[in-house]
């Protein structure tokens, strides 16, 4: 089995939010997923209420094999989560 740590759209028209979550990557976007591990709002005011990071679990998905999307990448990565490119 696959995993990919990815976005799953939450919010209404014009005001997404969005939760980190560790999914199989044969599922769809919104569909069910093996844990969750954080939520981002790109539209906060302020930095510190735009994303919450589980960091250990983020990790250990990690270590075993989770391949993190892009966007999610780069949200780790600002965040120092060191992610290693496959």
């Amino acid at each position: 089995m696959a995993v990919r740590i990815r976005l799953k759209r939450f919010g209404r028209r014009h005001r997404s939010f969005f939760r980190i979550s560790a999914v199989d990557s044969r599922r769809p976007r919104d569909g069910r997923v093996l844990e969750e591990l954080g939520w981002y709002d790109p539209q906060a005011k302020t930095p510190d209420r735009q994303v919450s990071l589980k960091r250990e679990r983020i990790e250990y998905w990690l270590s075993v094999g989770a391949q993190p999307t892009d966007t999610v990448r780069d949200l780790l990565r600002r965040h120092g989560i060191a992610v290693k490119k496959k």
